[in-house]
């Protein structure tokens, strides 16, 4: 777990920096304007990783594809499963901390 120097833990937010490192947010109000942002995009990111696995299936469902299509088809999968294992270390993180206070 990360904190501020509050000693607030650091929520990771569902973005990345430039260079694909992880962004942090340092907040006491869970529903200030930038977490609201980030439960947002959490949202919008799990609702588009449902759509590329139902779309991943039907592909593989057919009996001839080309590579080019499984190619797309695994890259859209590998980075909607990147966004969904950083929504659960995220809310994995909070929902710890919210543990360690009570």
């Amino acid at each position: 777990m990360m904190f501020d120097g509050q000693g607030r833990a650091l929520r990771l937010l569902p973005w990345t920096n430039e260079r694909g490192g992880p962004c942090w947010l340092s907040t006491a109000d869970p529903d200030s304007r930038l977490s609201r942002m980030a439960d947002e995009l959490e949202t919008d990111l799990i609702a588009s990783a449902a759509y590329v696995l139902e779309q991943a299936r039907e592909l593989l469902a057919q009996t001839a594809m080309g590579e080019r299509e499984l190619r797309f088809a695994g890259t859209r999968l590998a980075e909607s499963l990147g966004d969904a294992l950083r929504i659960a270390e995220s809310r994995g993180r909070r929902l710890a901390s919210v543990g360690n206070d009570g």
